[in-house]
């Protein structure tokens, strides 16, 4: 019996079209996977009930699916009935279900492990669809790419600015009187070291800059002189951030694990020997994908820029974990030279020994990985990284592929949708050709019908 607020109420069900690709994808992903293995991250023991599984998982699968940032995504869950369908609701709801700034807590909770089983379910969901077979998973290509981090190109006048801007704020927020804060001198100095850079008068960049790192090191002398060591709570508040700073100020050119952020001091400079961007700021994340269709079995982060080869075990290890199926062959780059696993054969680009003409097609498929790549930064959300720390680019480098394997069971399901009502089509066109007398506006009838299926 529904409840008396609910008695006039009009379900999703009757509201919304049943052949909906998203009404489809919504009974192929078995949702009690997530009821049983978060619900020790979902008890409420106090105040209101917690927040459905099924409503974080499918948040997070539109999310990464359509591309939308946590207002976007919950501003369109409110207007689309197909979204608050996909996500288990029985009404149409005229609020948020939840406030936009509690998804953040809610994958902190999840962590890794738990966003891997929501990568493991779209692999479910493909298997049911017959969208792959199990023969596919013998057949695996790895590749690397960089997944960028939210940050500003660094420079490192720009960095000592904000290591000034860090400080003052610090000092104000422990009460200490600074001598002198350079609020106007420091910025007009920056300004004055761009211009340098920019006309190439390197000397005097090279000077202007070591004045900053001099009013830099005034301000953090100041604060340590003045800092009151009996205090924990003041110790513990500004340790990390004197530490970045004085890292900041005597890092050079050439020195290795260089801060290139203040705020996620984890990024990591990385060159993939790109001629449109020699450098790329964020950390290294490996992507597996089947040979013939292209589904995502595996993505994990690699902190600290790993040599190619070295990440090949961790992402086995993860194909075997999400797909019950270790591979037995892998299709790499000439990246990963100089590696061999036993009882899994890897195919290099380029590899002449031992290379019969059906093995060199395959090895000439390996490329296929670039684009899904390629699609996965600009329709998805790898090519840009918002969420803090390792856990975060861990976090997000997992649901990006989620996202990626949602989009392609989606397509699937238009796809099919369209040749079967093809095949209706024909079968009724046959039906009245046989007949002598024709009716002159079922072709406009089906070109519109079929019209309507490539737009649902």
């Amino acid at each position: 019996m529904p409840l008396s607020g609910e008695l006039f109420k009009k379900r999703l069900v009757d509201l919304i079209n049943r052949e909906h690709p998203l009404v489809k994808l919504s009974g192929l992903i078995d949702w009690k996977v997530f009821e049983r293995q978060w619900s020790a991250l979902f008890k409420s023991k106090t105040g209101r009930p917690a927040t459905s599984p099924r409503l974080i998982a499918g948040l997070l699968y539109l999310q990464h699916s359509f591309a939308c940032s946590d207002e976007e995504l919950l501003l369109t869950w409110v207007e689309n009935p197909y979204w608050q369908y996909f996500c288990g609701e029985e009404y149409f709801c005229h609020e948020f279900p939840i406030d936009p700034s509690s998804l953040t807590r809610w994958r902190k909770r999840i962590g890794e492990e738990g966003v891997e089983w929501m990568l493991t379910e779209t692999i479910g969901a493909a298997r049911r669809m017959k969208l792959v077979k199990e023969k596919s998973f013998d057949r695996v290509i790895i590749d690397t790419t960089v997944m960028e981090k939210a940050i500003a190109y660094p420079t490192d006048s720009q960095l000592l600015e904000c290591g000034r801007q860090h400080l003052v704020r610090l000092a104000g927020a422990l009460q200490i009187k600074l001598r002198q804060n350079y609020n106007r001198i420091f910025p007009r100095q920056v300004r004055q070291t761009g211009r340098y850079a920019h006309a190439r008068q390197y000397r005097r960049m090279k000077s202007s800059l070591k004045i900053l790192r001099t009013l830099v090191g005034r301000i953090l002398r100041d604060i340590e002189r003045k800092l009151d060591r009996n205090n924990p709570a003041h110790i513990a508040k500004a340790a990390p951030i004197l530490d970045r700073i004085k890292k900041l100020i005597n890092q050079r050119q050439n020195d290795k694990n260089k801060l290139y952020s203040l705020h996620a001091p984890e990024v990591e400079c990385i060159s993939k020997g790109k001629s449109r961007t020699p450098y790329e700021f964020g950390v290294k994340v490996s992507v597996a994908i089947t040979h013939k269709e292209g589904l995502v079995v595996g993505i994990r982060s690699m902190p600290g820029n790993p040599y190619d080869g070295d990440t090949l075990y961790e992402a086995i290890e993860q194909i075997g974990i999400l797909t019950d199926h270790p591979p037995k062959e892998i299709f790499v780059d000439k990246g990963y030279r100089g590696v061999e696993i036993p009882q899994i054969t890897i195919w290099r680009s380029g590899q002449k020994r031992n290379v019969t003409p059906g093995i060199k097609k395959a090895i000439k498929r390996r490329n296929a990985i670039e684009p899904i790549i390629g699609h996965m930064k600009s329709d998805g959300r790898l090519g840009r990284n918002w969420l803090k720390g390792t856990l975060g680019d861990a976090i997000h480098a997992v649901l990006c592929g989620a996202g990626h394997n949602i989009r392609m069971i989606l397509k699937a399901i238009r796809l099919y949708f369209v040749l079967w009502i093809t095949a209706i089509m024909a079968k009724t066109n046959s039906k009245y050709q046989e007949k002598s007398q024709s009716n002159s506006t079922y072709p406009e009838n089906s070109q519109h019908l079929l019209a309507m299926c490539w737009n649902c």
